[in-house]
């Protein structure tokens, strides 16, 4: 991969690196109940999967009646990081993908997720490929803005010393592919057919140049892309 198209690739981490959105609201739902809102787990992945929890409040004050408190949200980040400690698996073929593209750019390669940055460690420690990201692991809770704002992908872009229109970004959500494209990098949309991934048109809709199911394609079509594009 000499030729290698793309100066730095970005990946988003929930539902790109691992198979964390399940677990994660499977808890929230749990709490959501316990507050007397009757959402299914289906439900909550249609509303929350790609967003952030804290970005939710409004809703979830509206549709409980309750006040969230700082301690509600300590709760569910301890209850959703021993759940993910606990069954947390990576997207099948993601490990040896991102260890073919830190390979192939020099390390050049950073996770930038709409979640805390706890929880982000936590996860690429679980399924053993933290030491790619050591100190490149951004979060959008410590931005400005999170997704759907580009915030965290510049910020990753600018660690990196390159520019976000060199870098390819993997997303899998409509939220975060939003944020991938305002950035004005080449986002790729993994989109398998299973729930808590947005659908392969959703994604084109918002500007996906390239959608695919299956991880393990994800270092070849990075590096082909040149030739698809001329």
């Amino acid at each position: 991969m000499t030729d290698f198209p793309f100066d730095a690739v970005l990946f988003d981490c929930d539902g790109v690196l691992v198979d964390s959105e399940p677990i994660t609201s499977r808890v929230l739902t749990d709490m959501l109940n316990e507050l007397g809102w009757d959402i299914t787990h289906a439900e909550t992945m249609d509303i929350f999967t790609g967003k952030a929890v804290k970005d939710e409040l409004p809703l979830i004050e509206a549709r409980t009646g309750a006040t969230i408190t700082p301690d509600w949200f300590v709760q569910f980040r301890q209850r959703r990081n021993d759940a993910l400690d606990r069954d947390l698996l990576e997207i099948p073929g993601a490990p040896d993908a991102v260890r073919a593209l830190h390979q192939a750019l020099d390390g050049r390669i950073a996770v930038a997720s709409g979640a805390d940055r706890r929880k982000v460690e936590l996860q690429l420690a679980k399924v053993g490929i933290a030491d790619c990201f050591e100190g490149r692991i951004f979060s959008g809770h410590e931005m400005p803005r999170s997704k759907p704002f580009p915030d965290v992908y510049l910020a990753a872009a600018q660690a990196l010393g390159v520019d976000p229109r060199r870098c390819a970004i993997v997303e899998d959500t409509v939220t975060g592919a939003t944020a991938g494209v305002a950035a004005g990098a080449t986002v790729f949309g993994y989109s398998p057919d299973n729930l808590g991934h947005s659908g392969a048109q959703a994604l084109r809709n918002v500007g996906v140049s390239q959608v695919f199911t299956d991880m393990r394609q994800l270092p070849a079509l990075l590096a082909g892309w040149q030739v698809q594009a001329a």
